[in-house]
């Protein structure tokens, strides 16, 4: 159901529009290419991937530098689709995909990535989250944090999307997610917001989704279409009027463990750029 209206590599996250009209599969490779600078990857560095979905950040990043990537998260069938695309992109050797809750790991990285995983965490669990992260970091390590989020105070996840769509889902505010970074060792080195990306993102999911809309049907009912049209044009309206928004957080244990000018980012962007990655 869901490769009817996502992109190509099965991202189902907020793309990075550098061009509003940019393609739905640009966005994303922009998205990913932004972490990949953010992270600042070097050869021989141990990566860990939390929420790793089906696989697609994590082959990405065994791509931009010679790291080997540990991807881990609690759906068997996501799992199963990125190990069968790590073997067939030859990718086997360097990247892996395990069945484990973050809390269970115990083994520190270089760099961990997360994207689209804080939502699913309880936002009492959050403190307990961003203190995991500290801990599996080796010395000089940086962790990329990326999640929905709302630009006013703490809410309630929408009834709809309670029942119908993420059972036990929550987008924190930022306070929240600040606040829970400070109850840590962890220093946020970077704070970006992304406003509209998302909008124009779940957009583009919504149209794909109604140009597949009868094979929706076919796989489950027209009670299923309905549903799934309601929450992505509700939550593409959300994106657009109302509060939320995605923010990125670059986080370390030490305050000089990630360089104090942004200028990195957007030299290691550059780079990537011009190795068509």
């Amino acid at each position: 159901m869901y490769r009817l209206f996502l992109d190509e590599d099965m991202q189902y996250s907020c793309g990075y529009f550098r061009d509003p009209k940019e393609t739905l599969e640009a966005a994303q490779i922009n998205k990913k290419r932004r972490i990949a600078a953010k992270l600042d990857l070097s050869d021989g560095m141990e990566v860990l991937d939390i929420g790793c979905g089906w696989g697609g950040m994590a082959l990405y990043l065994a791509q931009v530098a010679d790291v080997k990537v540990t991807g881990i998260a609690l759906a068997k069938e996501q799992l199963r689709v990125a190990t069968e695309r790590a073997a067939q992109m030859g990718l086997s050797d360097r990247v892996t995909f395990e069945y484990l809750d973050y809390r269970e790991v115990t083994k520190k990285y270089d760099r961990i990535v997360s994207v689209g995983m804080v939502e699913h965490v309880g936002v009492r669990y959050l403190p307990a989250y961003f203190g995991q992260i500290s801990k599996l970091l080796t010395k000089g390590g940086r962790a990329m944090v990326h999640s929905i989020g709302r630009r006013n105070e703490p809410g309630s996840t929408n009834a709809f999307i309670q029942k119908y769509i993420f059972p036990g889902g929550y987008s924190p505010s930022i306070s929240e997610a600040f606040e829970s970074v400070q109850k840590t060792p962890l220093w946020v080195a970077d704070c970006e917001v992304w406003r509209l990306h998302y909008y124009y993102t779940i957009d583009h999911w919504r149209r794909r989704f109604l140009a597949n809309r009868d094979k929706a049907v076919a796989l489950y009912d027209e009670r299923f279409a309905r549903m799934w049209e309601f929450y992505l044009t509700a939550v593409a309206l959300g994106f657009k009027h109302d509060n939320n928004m995605n923010f990125q957080l670059l986080l370390a244990n030490e305050r000089d463990d990630v360089p104090i000018m942004r200028d990195f980012i957007y030299e290691n962007e550059q780079a990537l750029i011009k190795r068509g990655l």
